[in-house]
């Protein structure tokens, strides 16, 4: 074990208190607060999640939101608080659905709803839905960046070196357009500034509700998938996609694997990934011990953290890895690569480890480093997961943005009465919608004139 003392958690946990600014909240009046995200539930994913959960907290707290996402299999009929556009199903072969561009598709809904503002959390699709929203009913428009957008471009058609500088420069000229940018961690804010984001930005986690991953029915799991009660479990919870490092994982927990029968391996999630890490089990002659369960939600998915000893992540394309707080809630140690998302959370040797390099054995290593704790150690290392997952709190980062939404709100300036009419709008409002186009296609031509150029 890391021999590093409890005062480099003390210092972290200070930091996080510093820059969430903890405070007695002031009272903020209700607000109508319109979502606009291209992946919601019942996809699974960290956007989804996100979304979600700020949608519910909101509630909670007596705000009103209205969700605009896309056309999801699966989904609920007659969803409250959601809106649905008609889109494109498993795009590209993908578990993505992909909005049709319908003009006004949303219109009346947005103006019976009378939104105070409006959130995107993507910068294309019903990401320019958004922009022309707030630009027709002149309201201020924050956008989240979940994620690094050029480790996606693998479910594009002619993925390529210039298709990835586009979304780069795409995204950063987005999000020069809106009136804030919530960066999921530090690290990535960072990045936004380093890539030229001039909009102000102001880190957001998307947090949990530590006491929700308190109890959970480990045995229940177990049995289920036949795994032993004695058995070492290593978990992992996501979609099982390429741009999570899946293949490095798989190899990773496959070669501790083989050091102790006593090992097992539970995947919560499900994605084009499965057959590959399915074949590198059985290549290492470990897939008797491997065990998919599919996506779990709810007290299901719960239960399953409570029947781990570890969570393994391996992912480099995360922004926050909300699943690493909710492991840390349910007292599970995390061992993950030294990878934006995961450093914010992960304490190296005080909650898990953080491995520096991918580096299969070095990730293997790190595994039975924490499968080897003593009693008093394993005790240490859980408590110290919860304690880091008690400063992600839910309650916390939704106040943290509400203060933000309430500041926006209060500066926006006030749209005056016009009674020049144009189609049933008024000629401020046309004006606007005239200028939010404009800048799109500017961003749009800006973002591949650089691709192109930088690539002759």
């Amino acid at each position: 074990m890391c021999g590093s003392s409890f005062m480099a958690l003390d210092l972290q946990v200070d930091s996080i208190n510093i820059f969430f600014q903890i405070h007695i909240p002031f009272t903020i009046l209700a607000m109508n607060i319109v979502m606009f995200t291209n992946t919601y539930f019942p996809h699974v994913g960290g956007v989804a999640r996100s979304v979600k959960a700020f949608s519910d907290e909101y509630h909670r707290l007596g705000h009103r939101v209205l969700v605009i996402a896309p056309q999801f299999d699966g989904a609920k009929k007659n969803e409250k608080h959601t809106i649905r556009v008609p889109a494109i199903q498993n795009f590209n072969g993908s578990d993505f659905s992909v909005r049709l561009p319908i003009p006004g598709y949303v219109t009346e809904d947005l103006d019976d709803f009378k939104p105070d503002l409006i959130h995107s959390h993507h910068p294309f699709l019903l990401g320019d839905s958004a922009l022309r929203a707030a630009a027709r009913k002149n309201l201020p428009l924050v956008f989240t960046h979940h994620t690094m957008y050029e480790r996606y471009t693998h479910y594009v058609p002619g993925e390529s070196k210039t298709l990835r500088r586009y979304v780069v420069d795409l995204s950063t000229g987005y999000a020069n357009l809106c009136n804030r940018v919530f960066a999921p961690s530090e690290s990535i804010a960072t990045v936004l500034r380093e890539r030229g984001v001039e909009t102000p930005i102001k880190v957001v986690p998307t947090g949990v509700d530590p006491s929700n991953f308190t109890q959970g029915d480990s045995a229940r799991i177990r049995e289920e998938f036949r795994i032993p009660a004695s058995a070492y479990v290593v978990g992992h919870v996501g979609r099982l996609a390429p741009e999570k490092n899946l293949e490095f994982l798989a190899r990773a927990v496959t070669k501790f694997m083989r050091r102790s029968k006593k090992v097992h391996f539970l995947v919560i999630g499900s994605g084009p990934s499965e057959g590959e890490i399915q074949h590198i089990f059985i290549e290492g002659h470990c897939s008797s011990r491997l065990h998919f369960a599919g996506t779990r939600q709810g007290q299901d998915l719960i239960d399953a953290y409570h029947a781990m000893d570890v969570f393994a992540f391996a992912s480099q394309t995360e922004t926050q890895g909300i699943v690493l707080t909710e492991a840390m809630a349910a007292g599970l140690p995390v061992v993950a690569l030294n990878a934006p998302g995961a450093r914010e959370v992960v304490c190296d040797g005080q909650n898990g480890r953080l491995v520096k390099q991918q580096d299969v054995g070095a990730f293997a290593d790190a595994l039975q480093m924490i499968s080897h704790a003593n009693e008093n150690e394993g005790k240490s290392l859980s408590k110290t997961a919860r304690d880091t997952a008690e400063s992600f709190s839910m309650s916390c980062c939704a106040q943290k943005a509400l203060e933000i939404y309430d500041d926006l709100i209060a500066s926006h300036p006030i749209e005056k009465p016009e009674p020049i009419m144009i189609r049933g709008s008024n000629w401020e409002s046309a004006l606007r919608v005239l200028e939010a186009e404009w800048n799109l296609w500017s961003v749009r031509a800006h973002a591949a004139g650089i691709a192109i150029t930088s690539n002759i």
